[in-house]
């Protein structure tokens, strides 16, 4: 699911070319990254400043609980949900 981009404009811009800009910017981010806030300023000289923040998308926890990966716990059995209650849990540095 593709992420909405705030757009903040200062100046008179179409959503034509509001879309242009997404599209330039999203072009240029490593896959990884996804584009959350997009600025333009038009400047006196007719030309256009492009600020933006691209941020990583949120991942889900993946368990692995004798031999299964999963991304969440709600389909286990009793025995499986106790297993992974009785784990040591380590808390990152």
């Amino acid at each position: 699911m593709k992420r909405k981009v705030e757009v903040i404009k200062n100046g008179i811009f179409s959503p034509e070319e509001v879309e242009y800009y997404i599209r330039v910017v999203q072009s240029k981010l490593p896959k990884e990254k996804e584009l959350s806030q997009l600025t333009l300023s038009e400047r006196e000289d007719g030309n256009v400043d492009i600020d933006f923040v691209a941020v990583l998308p949120k991942f889900e926890r993946i368990r692995r609980i004798t031999g299964y990966l999963v991304g969440t716990i709600d389909r286990w059995n009793d025995a499986k949900r106790a297993e992974e209650h009785d784990r040591v849990k380590h808390g990152i540095a």
